[in-house]
């Protein structure tokens, strides 16, 4: 299944962006997938993930803030961000793991302006 994240875009500090990752297919055998972000010049970081039957998980920049949620009719997870900080600038990508290979989804650049 190929994953696409779309959504980002130039926001301002304190606002919002729903960030919708689309599967090529269906997404309901990918028991946990999960969204990172990447800032120009350092390592991909995890923010959230969300695993069927157990729920969601979220990295400290991100909790109180994030919400991880999953359609697997509409083959989509989505990320929406609440008050948005400059530091939350960066690309994000989707990713899953399945039998031991690796897939990330394109990214998709959220820029905030201070």
């Amino acid at each position: 299944v190929q994953l696409q994240a779309s959504g980002g875009g130039l926001v301002q500090t304190g606002g919002s962006l729903n960030l919708p990752c689309s599967g090529s297919e269906s997404i309901s055998s990918i028991n946990i997938i999960s969204w990172f972000r990447q800032v120009q010049g350092k390592e991909r970081e995890l923010v959230a993930t969300i695993s069927t039957g157990v729920g969601t998980h979220y990295k400290d920049p991100a909790k109180g803030r994030f919400t991880i949620s999953r359609d697997d009719v509409k083959n989509t997870v989505y990320l929406w961000m609440t008050n948005l900080r400059p530091d939350d600038t960066a690309v994000y990508y989707c990713y899953y793991r399945l039998r031991g290979q690796d897939y990330w989804g394109q990214g998709t650049q959220v820029t905030v302006s201070s």
